[in-house]
């Protein structure tokens, strides 16, 4: 019998929610909703240490909305992690409170590196499973070790693994916490693209001090990011996480698609459908961080994962 679980993951610029059922043998998911709104929770926090009053409203109505889909689906379980934001503030005990009046469960401010093992989880099943089928086993398949990029907005989780996890670094780039700190003409300076890929690079530096990086065979992509720099790659006329996910975008794509990300004005961005309107202002440095990566690995491509440490969170409830 399938059991049904609500996970929620609260980052720096989104809330996501998925209501699944979940299979206690196998794992396999059947998912009911899928959804996600931009919340922007980090708003300053590099700069003030504190959680926004405004960005806490945002982030309450979204848990009001999710609180009435769970009662809606029955969700049988409830997990909330929330991470990068929350992680860095000093007035994270209001989130807590206003958490756990609304859902009724504790909000989990959880390490970089737990958030790094669920990222692993929720991104790699599906990876390992495409690599078993007769259309990506001719195409190459996907081989091991995996290196998950998560791109978030406060941080990115690096984590290098096959079936289990061999090491994991969460490092203080995302693509809020760049575009606040450096990032901020429309377009950005030639100069301000130069200070964030330093600050990018020396956070590579960092992850692979503790993370074997280059012992990667395949590197795969998660969260919003990754996901619309594959949505822009493809050319989709509107988003599509059906095409998105799995999708297989070359290290020359990447780098095109950042580079010319960098050079649009927010309009320019705004205009392109398969853009989130939350992550018109953000999706620059994004894609920085995840060109910057790809350089520094010297793999041919980025495979995409709709599935990531949403799908991590609700299999963590078996």
């Amino acid at each position: 019998m399938s059991i049904r679980v609500a996970a929620i993951d609260c980052g720096t610029n989104s809330i996501r929610l998925l209501v699944t059922d979940l299979d206690p043998q196998t794992g396999a998911e059947s998912v009911l909703t899928r959804r996600m709104e931009i919340v922007r929770l980090g708003q300053g926090v590099d700069a003030t240490g504190r959680l926004a009053p405004e960005a806490l409203q945002r982030t309450f109505a979204a848990c009001d909305d999710y609180a009435a889909e769970i009662r809606r689906l029955g969700a049988e379980r409830i997990r909330f992690v929330a991470t990068s934001a929350t992680r860095d503030a000093a007035n994270r005990d209001e989130f807590v409170a206003g958490v756990r009046s609304r859902l009724g469960v504790e909000p989990e401010v959880i390490s970089g590196s737990e958030e790094a093992a669920l990222s692993f989880s929720g991104a790699t099943r599906a990876v390992a499973a495409a690599s078993g089928n007769a259309e990506s086993a001719a195409a190459g398949g996907h081989p091991t070790p995996y290196l998950v990029v998560d791109i978030g907005g406060g941080s990115t989780e690096f984590v290098l693994g096959d079936r289990e996890v061999k090491a994991a670094r969460s490092v203080d780039i995302g693509c809020v916490r760049l575009t606040e700190r450096h990032l901020t003409e429309d377009p950005p300076t030639p100069a301000q693209v130069a200070a964030a890929r330093r600050d990018i690079d020396a956070a590579i530096d960092l992850a692979a001090e503790q993370v074997p990086i280059d012992q990667a065979k395949t590197l795969v992509g998660v969260a919003g990011s990754v996901t619309t720099v594959s949505a822009i790659a493809l050319g989709l006329p509107e988003y599509d996480p059906d095409r998105v996910h799995l999708s297989r975008i070359s290290a020359d794509t990447v780098r095109r698609v950042a580079g010319d990300l960098l050079a649009s004005t927010h309009a320019q961005r705004a205009a392109n459908p398969v853009i989130h309107p939350g992550r018109v202002d953000v999706i620059g440095a994004g894609a920085l961080i995840l060109a910057q990566i790809v350089d520094r690995l010297g793999l041919a491509e980025v495979v995409v994962s709709e599935h990531d440490i949403l799908d991590g969170i609700a299999l963590s409830q078996l």
